[in-house]
């Protein structure tokens, strides 16, 4: 088979104008792109109209946030689990979703993010929107597809930021979140490298499946308690019945989109780790990230990027198994430090977007935002 080009006198004349890489990329993403700007012009069309602009706000956000966050809760659950049909899957995460949303909309009286939303600078449900707003996830989406595991958190809850207070207070729990993972997972790995993964060989014991599934389901029913808040942000902050059913019937068969498409692109982040397909090593890093989760939860109402938690367990992970076990298990220290350091930049940027879409969209927030910083 011949590798060589087309000659100038065989390419379109929109080849011979756009670089060939750039021209393959939106070759290959044409649909994708489409998309993104179908979802854009709905955006502009819709945001007047509070009353559609927070429903179609939300679709967009529902998709965006759990496809993007899916590498967090259900990436190893999918990765140590690629032998099983995709619904069976489905089924059972979406089956604990239903149940999560429902016992919190019951409990609060029609809340369905456990309070996440009750904190100063979220307490009040949107009752306008902006452009930027509503397109909000749909930049999420483009990162997402670019592979980037960015906060929802920042992404989306900083959009509707009443003063600058609500964005630092997640910054700061979300910040001590990821320290506090990576100190935890360097240790954790530390000690069980050697005295329990190693022995991982051959075929796992039966009881590691449903060990597994069990221990997933709770981390997925913690997640759903702490992130809820970014897909609900556009919604009241009570739900009547109708609009419940409404909410949680979309992220039921959302979610059985992405496991039909097993995680996307996105899932990439976990598959390039070290053994995550293994049921036993993708059943320990969901124990622990459970926890770290519980503990975040109960300390505040405040919102916090499970993302960032996330990156800061599976780098402590990986330092870990590089030191105590590099030739055998993990990898060597300086590939297991540039993946770190690409997982944090890419949290960064979507930081960074995060904060530009913040101050765009609202004078009061970029008043005290650069108030903060002295200008």
């Amino acid at each position: 088979m011949s590798n060589t080009q087309p000659n100038e006198s065989e390419q379109s004349p929109i080849e011979r104008l756009i670089p060939t890489g750039f021209y393959d990329v939106i070759k290959q993403e044409r649909i994708f792109i489409g998309l993104i700007g179908l979802f854009f012009f709905i955006s502009g069309v819709v945001f007047p109209y509070a009353e559609l602009a927070m429903w179609v706000g939300f679709i967009f956000a529902g998709y965006s946030a759990i496809a993007n966050d899916s590498i967090q809760t259900i990436g190893t659950f999918l990765a140590s689990n690629m032998d099983k049909k995709w619904w069976m899957l489905w089924l059972w995460i979406g089956g604990i979703f239903l149940v999560t949303v429902s016992v919190s909309w019951y409990i609060f009286d029609g809340d369905v993010t456990y309070q996440r939303l009750s904190s100063k600078g979220f307490s009040e449900a949107p009752t306008e929107f902006s452009f930027l707003q509503v397109a909000a996830p749909v930049f999420l989406l483009i990162l997402t597809r670019m592979r980037m595991p960015v906060s929802t958190t920042f992404l989306l809850l900083s959009c509707f930021a009443t003063s600058a207070e609500g964005i630092t207070s997640v910054l700061g729990k979300s910040l001590q979140g990821y320290g506090i993972a990576l100190v935890t997972g360097l240790l954790v790995w530390l000690l069980v490298t050697n005295t329990i993964e190693k022995r991982f060989k051959g075929e796992p014991k039966k009881f590691w499946l449903p060990l597994q599934w069990i221990i997933s389901g709770t981390l997925w029913a913690v997640w759903v308690m702490q992130d809820a808040a970014n897909i609900a942000v556009y919604l009241p902050r009570s739900l009547e019945f109708s609009q419940f059913l409404g909410f949680a019937l979309f992220i039921f068969f959302g979610l059985g989109l992405l496991f039909y498409l097993r995680g996307d692109k996105i899932q990439e982040i976990v598959t390039e780790k070290s053994r995550v397909t293994d049921v036993r090593s993708a059943t320990i890093i969901d124990f622990v990230y459970a926890i770290l989760l519980v503990y975040k939860l109960t300390i505040s109402t405040v919102p916090m990027s499970t993302t960032w938690v996330f990156l800061g367990l599976l780098a402590g992970r990986e330092i870990g198994m590089s030191i105590m076990d590099g030739k055998e298990k993990g990898r060597p220290m300086g590939k297991v430090l540039g993946m770190a350091f690409k997982d944090l930049t890419y949290a960064l940027i979507g930081l960074a977007v995060s904060i530009v879409l913040a101050i765009s969209i609202n004078d009061e927030v970029r008043e005290q935002l650069l108030g903060l910083i002295g200008y």
